[in-house]
């Protein structure tokens, strides 16, 4: 009777084998980035929008967040919200201009991105997360001297270019073991706002802050080394070879931004950048804690020729 309990297949206890050899996997990396900071830039195309509750993408990057959170990682959420803004202008009869990939920006279409990134995509990102575990603190860029900006050119309106990026708000939030949540607008010295570009933000504040990685959380699935065949996604490059693809036209459109300021991140004392596609429940932990990871991976110096750095 032993034998034939012990020989008996248990879907329970084979599920739960399974998930052992998960949490094995995952414990070196948990004592890797333990108490290092993680900047996270939820990109508007990977939000979801629903009219009723919490999206199940929000709600996954929610958990993401809480988890990373609760072995010791210290995230820092920046969230674009380019589509929503588009919505509403749309709504108000309102046409949409973009030069160089930026939306022109006129007064009034810096209010309504005011109100759509610090009203409404900003509280539903900080209510995911504390729905979960009360840790979130939403602010913008004008919260404290947090993001310095100045007009990005004179076509462009009321868009901004980040001129500097006080880190010392994101670091005493982080120090009482809160979430910051950031919402990219940024002030100049006569207190003017600006819009400014989520990807740009991003980069910045991974720079100032020394972040262990900086992620982008897009509706894509990384960088391709020919645009418009899935399979030659890479998985790493080092900062050369990127430079290469930048000036050979491989990288454009809206990657451009983003490979510019995973760039300027690493070169400001960002350890590593991430491009992944955001859309996908529980991307930020599949990249973080597992040996094979997801997205394209972006260093400088020399790549080991692994799947993925553990370091």
């Amino acid at each position: 009777m032993r034998g034939d309990i012990h020989n008996s297949y248990d879907p329970d206890l084979e599920s739960a084998w399974r998930k052992s050899e998960v949490l094995v996997e995952v414990l070196p990396y948990i004592r890797r980035f333990r108490g290092k900071v993680v900047v996270i830039k939820y990109g508007g195309n990977a939000i979801v929008d629903s009219s009723s509750g919490i999206d199940r993408s929000l709600q996954s990057f929610a958990e993401d967040v809480v988890l990373m959170h609760s072995v010791g990682i210290m995230p820092v959420v920046v969230h674009g919200g380019g589509p929503q803004i588009g919505d509403y202008l749309k709504r108000l009869g309102k046409s949409s201009e973009f030069v160089d990939g930026l939306r022109v920006t006129d007064s009034e279409t810096l209010e309504i991105a005011r109100m759509v990134l610090v009203g409404k995509v900003n509280p539903e990102i900080v209510t995911a997360i504390n729905s979960l575990a009360s840790i979130a603190v939403g602010l913008s860029g004008s919260d404290a001297g947090l993001i310095m900006a100045s007009p990005h050119s004179n076509e462009h309106g009321f868009v901004g270019k980040v001129d500097s990026v006080n880190p010392e708000i994101l670091e005493k939030l982080l120090g009482q073991g809160l979430v910051p949540v950031v919402a990219t607008i940024g002030v100049d010295s006569m207190g003017q706002s600006y819009n400014i570009n989520a990807d740009t933000v991003a980069g910045a504040i991974a720079g100032a802050i020394r972040a262990e990685k900086l992620i982008y959380l897009t509706n894509v699935e990384g960088i391709r080394s020919v645009a418009d065949d899935p399979s030659t996604l890479l998985r790493q490059i080092d900062v050369d070879d990127l430079l290469g693809l930048i000036n050979d036209g491989v990288v454009s459109g809206g990657m451009i931004p983003k490979v510019h300021s995973c760039l300027d991140a690493i070169a400001s004392g960002a350890r590593s950048a991430h491009i992944l596609d955001g859309t996908r429940d529980h991307a930020v932990l599949v990249e973080i804690f597992t040996d094979k990871g997801i997205g394209t991976m972006i260093k400088s110096g020399e790549l080991d020729g692994s799947t993925k750095e553990l370091g």
